[in-house]
């Protein structure tokens, strides 16, 4: 895809092996507001709201610790349908819960800070995200639309675009909520079967790249957990022991069956050579990466 004077932060990232496991953005809560005309740069900070609706969404936000994302159904839009939000919250023991409404004026978004309130209702399938940010990050639109294309001819109700929710060198990136899953590295063919796999619970290691609940090191141990037994449900190991040596750590899941009772991961973490990890960012930054060096089973 790179020509010689044009640089592309996910080609890049391929061609240098970059490790992905590791690298969701923690989080429990996203606000979705739907929106159809162009995307700003920051996304929801950018926009030409009613101020003091803006304010109040945004402070709301925060004081939830919630990350907005702009969103859009792919390809031709219904203008006649409602625009809707949503307040997307993952519970504790893998309860997500969901609030959506509508609106048709700036001040209709003033909802969504009561919905920040309440904790939502059960029973709704997950959202899948796809990034397709370009104005953003240019990876983010060239991979992300192919694959926004292919999960919304499959799953049309669940699947939207969005802004820019991490990592662009990995795009194109999925984000399923309030599941709190992120997948990178997606094209169209590995992103309908890796989701079709997640949506009959069942998590696989390959374009992983976190548990928004879980830290870093976790997440990545986690990704070795899978690697080396298989998929699992999204709650079917849990983190019972976190121990820090300097640059070492050893993580210990409980697994339900028919995983292992316990497995210990040892994980050494380095800083990468640092390079270009955007497109429109010239500087250059070295990633953390999180590398197992043992994965086994323990009494």
């Amino acid at each position: 895809m790179s020509g010689p004077d044009r640089f592309f932060c996910a080609d890049s990232a391929r061609v240098r092996g970059d490790p992905m496991a590791g690298t969701a953005p923690r989080g429990f809560v996203w606000v979705l507001i739907e929106y159809h005309g162009g995307w700003p740069i920051n996304g929801f900070e950018g926009l030409d709201l009613d101020p003091t609706t803006k304010a109040l969404v945004f402070s709301a936000a925060q004081a939830a610790r919630a990350r907005i994302l702009l969103v859009r159904r792919h390809g031709r839009r219904n203008h006649d349908a409602p625009t809707r939000w949503a307040v997307l919250r993952h519970g504790d023991a893998g309860a997500g819960r969901q609030s959506w409404g509508t609106w048709t004026r700036d001040e209709d978004l003033a909802e969504i800070a009561a919905a920040l309130d309440v904790p939502g209702e059960l029973g709704h399938p997950p959202v899948i995200l796809v990034c397709a940010h370009g104005q953003h990050d240019t990876c983010c639109a060239v991979r992300g639309r192919p694959v926004a294309s292919a999960l919304s001819q499959r799953w049309p109700e669940l699947v939207w675009e969005c802004t820019h929710v991490g990592g662009d060198r990995f795009a194109a990136n999925v984000f399923v909520a309030p599941d709190g899953v992120y997948y990178g590295g997606l094209d169209a063919e590995s992103s309908v079967s890796t989701l079709e796999a997640h949506l009959a619970d069942r998590v696989e290691s390959e374009h992983l790249r976190g548990y928004t609940d879980l830290f870093p090191p976790q997440q990545a141990a986690l990704a070795a957990v899978l690697h080396r037994f298989g998929p699992a449900g999204r709650d079917d190991y849990t983190v019972a022991e976190t121990v820090r040596d300097g640059d070492r750590w050893r993580i210990v899941f409980t697994g339900s069956p028919p995983h292992p009772d316990r497995v210990q991961v040892e994980l050494q973490a380095h800083r990468a050579p640092p390079c270009q990890l955007t497109c429109r960012g010239p500087a250059t930054n070295s990633a953390v990466v999180y590398e197992p060096t043992s994965v086994r089973a323990v009494s």
